[in-house]
């Protein structure tokens, strides 16, 4: 039995100034340096690979044109169409056909003839190969229906950053034209089995760019990205034996976190990531625990007669939500996460698990067992409404974006197994679309530190 950990190291990469007075604050690029680090000795498959598909109709959505950035076609990335497919994955864009204009950033657009496009918004940029081999990125973005200059940006980065480049120019898209902050550059962690082997991936948020964090003959289940996404905790059997690891993604080092007696599973960071949730039977059937991020002695939540499972902090970190058979079949129930007597959240169906809390605390999706399917549904916290927003039946493990607009889950299409996103009224789903492999597990990484 051999584990082999890869590595993520993320070395920075420089950013130049904006294009005018206006730029949006941006973090420095440093993660996709981790690209690097792995090719040399990091091969991936082409199960890691992905491609968006949009197969949803929406009703409330933004047009915006995208003109194909000048020197585009020499470049290994094609910036442009990478932020469409961003843009209209989020569910609230809908692109409009911008094919032969010829614009760049220090362009004029015409507004009147984008206007008669129906365009509300367009973008255009440039991609200059300079000579020292790196890439000088710009581009500009306009009100279309108000004649407004948005403002614009630059970068000089490496090839390897070209695709975060092109998430970057989404979230500042998104941003500028919703008000809220965009995800694109986020990431998700996600893991497949291939034969006889299981691998912890970390990709970017439209599932390309996937790193290997860890390969292991033996089951890896139950990822789940710290708050500062530095950190990944998850199960483990290479023991033989279910455990908990903390794995620190650049530098590729772990600790054991809990390894005691019986089964050790489920861990959940609290908000603060000081401690987390687990479910561990080593007094008994499986219960929940809570315990220091750091490991030490965990602290038993209560006292239930049956199983209690899939800890989910709420995100003020007051409660947690779980699954717990305590009732006769499996329902979400919710307890203070200092432990105490829990209440039933779902009411609907024999067969609900897997609970998801939006960042936003106003969702809660899981997935509820109707007519032998398994599938995602969404509750409003607040009114206890809920609405079913998948017409697949093996859908699992729900997690949200840090901005709360969106969900990464598992599921079977046409026979393959594939990774989606879907709005929370589910009108919007694009498919991260593996080659081959079981795919299991996403969990929405948080919003980059600024």
């Amino acid at each position: 039995m051999r584990t082999v950990r890869s590595p993520l190291s993320f070395p920075s990469s420089p950013v130049s100034s904006a294009v005018d007075s206006r730029p949006c604050s941006l973090p420095a690029l440093s993660r996709r340096g981790a690209a690097l680090a792995l090719a040399a000795g990091c091969a991936l498959p082409a199960l890691a690979q992905f491609r968006v598909e949009i197969t949803g109709v929406g009703l409330t959505q933004l047009p915006i044109a995208l003109a194909p950035f000048r020197g585009e076609a020499q470049s290994p990335q094609k910036i442009s169409a990478i932020v469409q497919a961003d843009l209209e994955r989020s569910g609230r864009f809908v692109g409009v056909d911008a094919a032969g204009v010829a614009l760049d950033e220090t362009s004029r657009p015409d507004l009147a003839l984008w206007r008669q496009r129906r365009a509300d918004a367009l973008a255009s940029g440039s991609i200059t190969r300079l000579a020292d081999g790196r890439f000088d990125v710009r581009f500009r973005l306009w009100d279309v229906v108000k004649g407004q200059d948005l403002g614009g940006q630059s970068f000089t980065v490496t090839q390897a950053d070209l695709r975060l480049v092109a998430h970057r120019i989404a979230d500042y898209i998104y941003e500028k034209l919703t008000g809220e902050r965009g995800v694109f550059s986020t990431r998700i962690a996600y893991v497949t089995k291939v034969g006889g082997r299981y691998s912890l991936w970390v990709a970017d948020s439209d599932g390309e760019n996937a790193q290997s964090a860890l390969s292991s003959p033996e089951p890896i289940i139950s990822p789940a990205w710290s708050p500062t996404g530095a950190q990944l905790a998850y199960v483990s059997f290479e023991s033989r034996k279910p455990v908990v690891y903390v794995h620190d993604v650049a530098s590729g080092r772990r600790r054991l976190i809990a390894n005691f007696r019986g089964s050790n599973s489920a861990p959940a960071w609290s908000p603060d990531g000081r401690q987390l949730a687990v479910t561990l039977s080593r007094d008994g059937g499986s219960q929940l625990y809570t315990i220091d991020a750091g490991g030490g002695e965990p602290r038993r939540l209560m006292q239930s007669s049956g199983i209690d499972t899939e800890p989910a902090f709420s995100s003020d970190g007051r409660s947690i939500y779980f699954v717990s058979d305590r009732g006769g079949s499996p329902q979400i129930y919710r307890v203070a996460a200092s432990g105490g007597g829990a209440e039933r959240v779902t009411f609907q169906g024999s067969y609900n698990i897997s609970p998801a809390i939006s960042p936003d605390g106003q969702w809660l999706a899981y997935i509820s067992r109707v007519g032998g399917g398994y599938k995602l549904h969404v509750m409003d916290l607040k009114s206890g409404t809920v609405a079913a927003v998948t017409d697949t039946a093996a859908d699992e493990s729900p997690s949200f974006a840090p901005n709360s607009r969106l969900i990464v889950y598992a599921t079977q299409q046409q026979g393959r197994d594939a990774l989606m996103t879907t709005t929370l009224d589910g009108k919007i789903k694009a498919r991260l679309a593996g080659q081959g492999g079981d795919i299991r597990e996403p969990d929405w990484g948080p919003f980059p530190r600024q």
